[in-house]
């Protein structure tokens, strides 16, 4: 009789909160849209962020700071969206080109990334300068600094890129595709996330953003109690959207990668339903982040007028087009060098 002993299961409940999630799956049509998003942007950003550059670069006067961080934002950008094509086939097909691959196209999109928010960083600092201690400025040799800065903010996002190293390209336990991604120890892999999140939040976004909006807002105080303020107000503009862009375009990825890092982190205690929700978010904003690399052409074009001269002046001296003839006030510009960048 005691070995013949019936346990009744119908008592048992068990915690969800133990149970493992089910995998969740990207539609295939959502999947194509984002692939056909991606090479759209990649049409858009090459070429456009080669004009920026060329209209920029092959400038006859001497490149004041503002211009030559400019120039190199372009560059950043450009970087970037030569990464978009493997993206855009990792998407549909799987990363098909191999661990090297996975490992260069992660760090140049890392590159990219860090460069891209510290030169913002550095316009806004360099306006603040010029503009609100401005006796400071003229005592220092601001073309050999700004040089020695360019050189030191690639140097910088190089070497926060080297966490991509950790990426490679592996098969996925929920998928027949292999992924190009993060792949760490399994005994130290939650330490390793954290520590190279916590370094992406806080140099490539938190401590950067803590500097620009300081800067412009200080900057544009003084400006608007200045003769001639909302002039030169108006020259900062295109650099003052330009931010804007990075930051609508970058916060969010920011916010929903943080939610992530505290879930994995075990900081926030979570549901299957909230970490299923984190992920189709992070796969979102991770789309609208990439926009951003061709967005600061467009901003350009549309808002900046001394870049809309120079690029019709750059097509009549290819002959692409009819020399303009200038009008006394397109001739005309501020003596100040608050308006000597590419507005």
């Amino acid at each position: 009789d005691v070995l013949n002993f019936t346990y009744n299961y119908t008592e048992f409940f068990p915690n969800p909160a133990t149970l493992p999630c089910n995998f969740h799956t990207i539609p295939d049509t959502v999947m194509i849209v984002v692939s056909v998003f991606y090479v759209l942007i990649f049409l858009l950003a090459v070429p456009g962020n080669l004009v920026v550059g060329l209209v920029i670069g092959l400038s006859t006067k001497s490149l004041p700071p503002s211009d030559l961080y400019l120039l190199h934002l372009a560059i950043a950008d450009l970087l970037l969206a030569v990464t978009l094509p493997f993206w855009a086939t990792s998407v549909t097909l799987g990363w098909v080109f191999g661990d090297a691959m996975c490992k260069i196209v992660t760090i140049l999109q890392e590159v990219s990334f860090y460069s891209t928010i510290l030169f913002l960083t550095c316009i806004s600092v360099d306006r603040y300068m010029v503009i609100v201690r401005a006796m400071e400025v003229r005592k220092t040799n601001r073309q050999v600094v700004s040089w020695g800065v360019c050189a030191g903010v690639w140097i910088v996002g190089a070497v926060l890129s080297l966490p991509g190293f950790f990426n490679s390209a592996f098969t996925s336990k929920n998928s027949s595709h292999i992924l190009c991604a993060e792949q760490y120890d399994p005994s130290s892999a939650d330490e390793w996330r954290l520590a190279t999140r916590v370094l992406r939040h806080t140099l490539g976004f938190v401590i950067p953003l803590a500097i620009m909006l300081p800067c412009y807002g200080i900057t544009i105080h003084r400006l608007l109690h200045v003769r001639g303020g909302f002039q030169r107000q108006r020259a900062m503009k295109v650099i003052i959207f330009v931010v804007l862009a990075f930051l609508l375009c970058w916060m969010p990825y920011h916010i929903a990668v943080m939610a992530d890092t505290f879930f994995r982190a075990k900081i926030v205690a979570y549901q299957c339903a909230a970490r299923t929700a984190v992920d189709q978010a992070m796969f979102a904003t991770q789309s609208l982040a990439l926009l951003h690399s061709c967005l600061n052409p467009v901003l350009y074009a549309f808002l900046g007028e001394k870049f809309r001269r120079r690029l019709l002046q750059l097509m009549a001296k290819m002959g692409i087009i009819e020399r303009p003839s200038l009008s006394r006030s397109s001739r005309s510009s501020l003596s100040s060098e608050v308006t000597a960048t590419i507005m």
